[in-house]
């Protein structure tokens, strides 16, 4: 996947080395995606006009704490640390609506009763 700091060169017409060493061509539908990636997200989620009032502010550590009380298991709260973790080194590279978008499906998820992490074969799932 191309980053989204658009690392790509100019289009030169020319032959690309892939990974395997061998000349290729590279097919200019793909290029012109690769063109166009960098401004994806901001088409499908664009930024808040001037007027919208913004969400209050919170910490990571304060997300981590209601999402891992919200959770309602021990296992689903053991886990919630470590995906909040991997959802922050994320964030950076995404807009804050995409942030949003991801900790509301964290939230589900970790809240889906029937969603068991670490759940050994053989080994029967706890009862609510």
């Amino acid at each position: 996947m191309a980053a989204r700091s658009g690392w790509l060169p100019p289009d030169n017409g020319g032959p690309i080395v892939s990974r395997a060493g061998k000349t290729e061509p590279l097919k200019i539908s793909r290029v012109m995606a690769l063109r166009r990636e960098p401004e994806g997200p901001d088409r499908t989620w664009p930024g808040p006009p001037v007027a919208e009032t913004p969400t209050p502010a919170f910490t990571w550590e304060q997300l981590e704490r209601q999402l891992a009380d919200l959770s309602g298991a021990p296992r689903r709260a053991a886990i919630t640390p470590s995906l909040v973790s991997a959802l922050r080194k994320q964030a950076r590279w995404q807009t804050p609506e995409e942030v949003l978008r991801e900790i509301l499906c964290l939230a589900w998820t970790l809240m889906d009763e029937s969603f068991q992490p670490g759940l050994l074969p053989g080994e029967d799932a706890e009862m609510p």
